[in-house]
C-alpha cells in the first residue's frame, strides 16, 4: 500500500512522461501524428493482402477480423518490447533524481495504451463503414477487456525492464520472441483450426482470451465469454504481481547497472 501512495504522489510525473513520449514519438517526422494512424492500416493492409489473397481464407469480413485483434496485439507487443528498454533509456534521468523507479515502465505502457485507444477511432470508423453494427450491451465490457490486458502489458513490462537492466540481450531476444507469440496467438486465423493436441497451449497463452474477448465485442456484436474474461484477468493480475515482485527485487541496483 506504501508503494501505492507512492506511486499516486508523483502521478503528475507520471502524466508528464506520457506526453513527452506522445509528443516526441513521431517528432521530426513529415506526418507527424499521422503515423499513429497509418501504421495499424498499413500492417492491416499487408495482412488482408497475404492472408485473402495468397493465402486465402473464409473468414467473413477479414479485415474487420484481422484489425480488432491487430490493434490490441500492437499496443501489448510495442509494452513488452519498448518496456523492456525502458528503464535503460532514462538512466541519466534515475542517476540524477529519486522517484519511483515504477515510474518508467507505468509512463512508458500508458503512453501506448493511449495510442491504442487512439486507434480504435478508425476500428470504429471500419465497423461502422462495413456495416456489422455495435451492440451497446457488449460494448460495456470493452472497457473491462483494456483495463485486463493494460495489467497483462504492465506486469509484463516490468518483469522485462528490470531484467534487461542485468542482461542487455533480452531486448533484442524479445523482439523474436513476441513475433512467435504473435503467430501462437489466434489474431490472423481462427482459434478453430489449432490442433486438438495444441489448444491447452494456446489456452494457457493469456492474448488468446483477450484477443477472443475484442473480437466477441468488436466483430461478433456479443458478449465474451465470462470465462475467457476471468482467465485473461487471473493472468494478467499473476503477471503483474510477478512483475511488480521482480522489479522491486532488482531496482536497489539499478544506478550501479547503469
Amino acid at each position: 500500500m506504501s508503494s501505492l501512495k507512492e506511486l499516486y504522489d508523483y502521478r503528475q510525473m507520471i502524466f508528464s512522461l506520457v506526453r513527452k513520449d506522445l509528443r516526441g514519438r513521431y517528432k521530426g517526422s513529415v506526418l507527424g501524428f499521422l503515423w499513429t494512424f497509418i501504421n495499424p492500416l498499413l500492417q492491416l493492409l499487408v495482412y488482408t493482402i497475404v492472408f485473402s489473397y495468397i493465402l486465402p481464407n473464409n473468414i467473413d469480413k477479414y479485415y474487420l477480423y484481422l484489425f480488432v485483434g491487430l490493434i490490441p496485439w500492437i499496443f501489448f507487443s510495442a509494452s513488452v518490447t519498448g518496456g523492456s528498454s525502458s528503464i535503460v533509456a532514462q538512466k541519466d534521468l534515475i542517476k540524477k533524481i529519486y522517484f519511483p523507479r515504477e515510474v518508467i515502465p507505468i509512463s512508458y505502457v500508458t503512453s501506448c495504451f493511449v495510442n491504442m485507444l487512439l486507434c480504435f477511432i478508425v476500428i470504429f470508423a471500419v465497423i461502422i463503414i462495413s456495416g456489422t453494427g455495435i451492440n451497446p450491451v457488449a460494448l460495456l465490457c470493452l472497457p473491462v477487456i483494456m483495463i485486463v490486458e493494460y495489467i497483462l502489458a504492465l506486469g509484463m513490462a516490468l518483469l522485462t525492464s528490470a531484467i534487461t537492466v542485468y542482461f542487455r540481450d533480452l531486448e533484442h531476444i524479445l523482439g523474436i520472441f513476441t513475433m512467435a507469440w504473435m503467430y501462437m496467438t489466434p489474431i490472423m486465423y481462427e482459434k478453430s483450426i489449432v490442433p486438438q493436441n495444441l489448444l491447452p497451449l494456446f489456452n494457457l497463452n493469456p492474448m488468446t482470451h483477450v484477443i477472443e474477448c475484442y473480437r466477441a465485442v468488436l466483430y461478433g456484436g456479443e458478449i465474451p465469454d465470462l470465462a475467457s474474461l476471468v482467465s485473461s484477468c487471473g493472468l494478467g493480475i499473476f503477471f503483474l504481481v510477478l512483475g511488480s515482485f521482480i522489479f522491486g527485487k532488482l531496482q536497489k541496483h539499478f544506478a550501479e547497472e547503469l
